[in-house]
């Protein structure tokens, strides 16, 4: 009997080691994949410096849980697709005023795209992540859930999949709570103490990012105004790449009240501080689609929007503006929208598509 092959990406993090665990159980014929995007390993300070501290993807754990479950393991080298697709991306956005989500980006451009065409191009049957998500079945064709632990959900940063590619994916932990997955990792005795949640922005593991952009395009450093919503100078700030929509500490300007980062101009820049009721937004348009429910650009629609990750989704109405940008206006004003962030909607748990958050 020929079981069904399943190409799987081993970051070595809990999730895709469980998700690797549940796929031999159900028979699948598992063959496990890690994507190098970012650093070198040396295997000579194993010994000194954990698999957490190596960036999202902990090569050595990966290997570790391949040996474990008894499946071959290979390494990719990603990074010169990571550095083009995701790095310079990163910089371009916050140099030039918006606020870019790394992760969206990777999996887009980096992680399932090179899945889905070294499967394509080796004959895996499927391709499968570590990722909160599901897939399931609506009319003829599959379309992408919110996972059922929604707050591990991670359809947001899984919007700008093709929907060619849903029919070749799987996501074993979508059905599963965070907890169930905790206990599967003890069952298989890996280490929880190099088993702690990614951070935020892989790449960035010295600092914050400000520090990593100040390190990779030092020309992002350049001075200029703050300004008042009325146009009066406050101070001069560091560069716009250092400044998103809500931000209020690192401004260095006392004024006797509490000014938040509005906008940041980058023809100017220039970046506009005021009080936090101005944040507040009731609408905003979304470019550079990718649409799932092809509903969206038909007309009038009501959803539910994510703005960010770490938000609830919120009731909107979204409209087409011609054929590549949708307006999207708030039952309820939003706080700090930020250009270059996904707006991703979804229908109750079904994903519907988004797009990227434009200047006002």
């Amino acid at each position: 009997m020929n079981h069904p092959s399943v190409l799987l990406g081993m970051s070595g993090g809990v999730d895709s080691s469980v998700a690797a665990a549940l796929l031999v159980r159900q028979g699948y014929n598992v063959h496990g994949l890690t994507l190098q995007v970012w650093e070198h390993e040396d295997d000579s300070v194993a010994t000194s410096k954990k698999w957490q501290e190596r960036g999202c993807c902990k090569i050595g754990l990966a290997k570790h849980v391949a040996k474990l479950l008894n499946i071959p393991h290979d390494v990719f080298d990603a990074r010169e697709r990571f550095r083009t697709g995701v790095i310079d991306d990163f910089l371009h956005g916050y140099t030039n005023g918006t606020t870019p989500n790394p992760c969206v980006r990777c999996n887009e451009r980096v992680k399932i795209r090179m899945l889905i065409d070294l499967a394509t191009s080796q004959g895996f049957d499927y391709v499968a992540t570590g990722h909160y998500a599901r897939l399931q079945m609506l009319g003829p064709a599959p379309a992408l859930f919110r996972a059922a632990d929604h707050r591990k959900d991670q359809t947001y940063f899984l919007y700008r999949l093709r929907p060619q590619w849903l029919r070749k994916l799987l996501f074993p932990i979508g059905e599963l709570h965070k907890s169930t997955v905790w206990e599967e990792a003890e069952a298989l005795g890996l280490p929880p103490d190099e088993l702690k949640e990614s951070q935020e922005i892989c790449f960035v593991t010295q600092g914050d990012y400000r520090t990593f952009i100040e390190h990779e395009h030092p020309a992002a450093k350049k001075s200029g105004l703050f300004l008042s919503e009325s146009g009066h100078p406050l101070g001069q700030h560091d560069g716009i790449a250092f400044y998103t929509p809500g931000q209020r500490r690192g401004l260095g300007i006392a004024t006797g009240r509490r000014l938040y980062v509005q906008q940041v101009n980058p023809s100017t820049n220039t970046v506009l501080l005021g009080p936090e009721e101005s944040l507040y937004k009731k609408e905003c348009t979304v470019s550079d689609l990718n649409l799932l429910d092809p509903r969206l650009a038909q007309g009038e629609t009501e959803v539910h929007v994510k703005l960010r990750y770490a938000t609830p989704a919120t009731p909107a109405t979204v409209s087409p503006l011609g054929s590549s940008t949708l307006a999207v206006r708030f039952h309820h004003p939003q706080r700090a929208i930020s250009p270059g962030q996904s707006a991703v909607f979804y229908d109750r748990d079904v994903v519907l598509g988004g797009g990227i958050i434009q200047p006002f």
